[in-house]
């Protein structure tokens, strides 16, 4: 039978008969003047979480150190503390990692332009027409002053008409 099939009440009796048995136990050891061996539950393992290297603590140890130096050296503290310190984060930086030499580098430049010059070479030069300069642009979508004018006095008569048959609005 499985401890998750039980009842609270079975689980307590059970809880009740081990405490009875350790009690026992006890009793026979000191009787016998040995150590009676119990049956201890299974360590539980534990797992790391994150963490950090010893090299992360110490670069982290070495800049709050820098930063305190400096906020101290702002309250006229000697310089050679601040010096030390920023020559002990300095030499605490990881090397670089890497990276492209310069001469690697000029070959990569040398061999992109050549690439560049090439194409260039196989396009054929096309000169655009040159056009006329017109002397303004014109606006699209405006209105001219001829339009204006045709919609004014339509609006005009409108009202003409509205006032002489005695309406205010249309």
């Amino acid at each position: 039978m499985s401890i998750i099939n039980l009842t609270p009440a079975q689980l307590r009796q059970a809880a009740d008969l081990k405490e009875q048995i350790v009690g026992l136990e006890r009793q026979l050891s000191q009787l016998s003047g040995t150590e009676a061996v119990t049956v201890a539950a299974p360590a539980t393992t534990t797992f790391k979480k994150g963490g950090m290297s010893a090299a992360g603590r110490a670069r982290i140890a070495a800049a709050t150190k820098l930063r305190w130096a400096k906020i101290n050296a702002a309250k006229s503290k000697p310089i050679a503390v601040v010096k030390a310190v920023v020559k002990a984060v300095v030499a605490a930086k990881p090397v670089k990692k890497g990276g492209m030499s310069a001469a690697g580098r000029a070959r990569i430049i040398a061999a992109q332009k050549a690439r560049w010059s090439k194409i260039k070479e196989a396009k054929p030069v096309v000169k655009a027409p040159v056009k006329a300069v017109s002397p303004a642009p014109q606006k699209k979508g405006g209105i001219s002053a001829e339009g204006r004018a045709r919609i004014a006095a339509a609006a005009k008569a409108r009202w003409a008409k509205a006032k002489s048959a005695g309406k205010k609005s249309l």
